[in-house]
């Protein structure tokens, strides 16, 4: 209590305190509801790793989300957590880029913590995604020969607006000349050449693995015949159901769970070329992508619209949550072997999503381009515990109140027993077992 009433007499903990003051002078934002979620206020303190963090970058990736944020659109968030942010942003952006203490201090002064979980469980689950840098080629040609595919221009969302992205997950539809909304053609179809003659392509690939490994990652760097790098960014998808290449296989039995990753995908399709084929056509679902830059170094853009930071950017379920919220995350990761024995104890912010992202607790973390940073991704598949860090304008309590219970377990409960005459004799059969419950 000392260090605080310390911290309390310094410039910055004035500056915070009024910030703190002119934001609770905002209208108050409604009561934060997530469906099918338990949200648990904790303390700083109970974050293991908090006070070891860099905070400083956690600042620099959380103020990049604030522009957008604090900018008055036609389609701005009126989510009640969107609302309670924008002052937030605005003292971070006044704040400009402080130092790790004054950084530290920002965050706890502004927000309060939840532990979140799906109902009914008690971690949360995270994986990895990247940027890969890949050979192409702007012409097909006997080495290049696999097409990376702009958004045709009879592929349509329903409630899509003009200027508006594109959205990464639900129905999407094939325009007929005659007016008609038909399904759009899946993998298979794409592949077999539905989409030929259109010049559609935008550049091609040496081989189908590297073109669904991009369709995955939703971006990548293409180093053209010329040297020239090129940026791709996901543009659009066709509709169809994405199922993970990774799953078919360990279903199937061909690759043992605890061995899936992006290179034993890669492994098994090159020592399987006879069945990737169909392999690949299992996943119906096929993306789009537009030209987003050239010669650039820096890193990708996400749905948010900004540049991500490797290992503080993270992809969320967009129906659950709302981008620029920052999330603690403790979990041991594959981060420097196979065998995840990595602490990694950092407070991310979400800007990016992703149609295989799900759920109140579940992130996709950001770890940068190239092959390493795919190698690492590609073995992230692990529990961890999430921390959702909320403006302190919104009522823990509140949101407390509106949590539904979680559905009860079953319980196993023996039958009474049941007596049956039998030639004078009480006969007691054996006790049948039945659940109690809902269904």
């Amino acid at each position: 209590m000392a260090v605080r009433q310390r911290r309390l007499r310094s410039p910055l903990a004035l500056a915070l305190i009024l910030a703190a003051g002119s934001a609770l002078a905002e209208p108050a934002p409604g009561p934060l509801r997530l469906p099918d979620t338990a949200l648990e206020p904790i303390a700083f303190a109970d974050l293991d790793g908090w006070a070891a963090d860099d905070h400083a970058k956690a600042f620099a990736a959380f103020r990049t989300s604030c522009a957008p944020l604090v900018r008055s659109t036609r389609t701005a968030d009126e989510r009640p957590l969107a609302l309670a942010l924008v002052p937030v942003c605005r003292h971070a952006l006044a704040l400009g880029q402080p130092d790790e203490t004054k950084a530290r201090a920002f965050f706890e002064m502004n927000f309060r913590p939840l532990r979140i979980n799906r109902l009914g469980e008690t971690q949360g689950f995270v994986t990895g995604y990247y940027e890969p840098i890949v050979e192409g080629s702007r012409f097909p040609t006997r080495d290049f020969t696999v097409p990376l595919y702009r958004r045709p221009d009879d592929l349509v969302a329903p409630g899509e607006h003009k200027g508006e992205a594109f959205p990464n997950r639900g129905p999407a539809f094939r325009r007929t000349p005659e007016g008609k909304l038909v399904p759009y053609y899946d993998r298979g179809e794409i592949e077999d050449g539905a989409l030929d003659g259109r010049h559609l392509e935008i550049c091609w690939l040496r081989d189908t693995f590297a073109a669904l490994t991009i369709q995955i990652q939703g971006s990548a760097r293409v180093r053209l015949e010329d040297g020239l790098i090129m940026r791709v960014n996901y543009a659009a998808h066709n509709g169809r159901p994405y199922t993970p290449i990774g799953r078919i296989l360990i279903d199937r039995h061909l690759v043992p769970r605890e061995e899936m990753s992006l290179d034993r995908i890669r492994q098994w399709m090159r020592d399987n070329p006879d069945q990737t084929k169909e392999l690949r056509r299992n996943n119906q679902g096929f993306v789009f992508f537009r030209i987003s830059g050239l010669a650039e170094n820096s890193e990708p853009s996400g749905g948010e619209g900004v540049r991500l930071m490797p290992e503080r950017s993270v992809a969320i379920d967009r129906p659950f949550h709302v981008y620029g919220t920052p999330f603690f995350i403790d979990a041991d990761l594959p981060i420097e072997s196979a065998a995840p024995r990595t602490p990694w104890r950092h407070l991310t912010v979400a800007q990016d999503t992703g149609s295989a992202i799900v759920g109140p607790a579940r992130a996709d973390i950001y770890f940068g381009a190239g092959d390493e940073a795919g190698r690492i991704a590609g073995r992230v598949r692990q529990p961890a515990r999430v921390a959702m860090l909320v403006p302190r304008a919104i009522d823990p309590a509140e949101a407390a109140a509106h949590m539904p219970l979680p559905r009860p377990k079953p319980v196993l409960v023996a039958a009474k027993p049941q007596e049956k005459l039998r030639k004078g004799e009480a006969v007691k059969r054996k006790p049948r077992w039945r659940t109690r419950g809902r269904r």
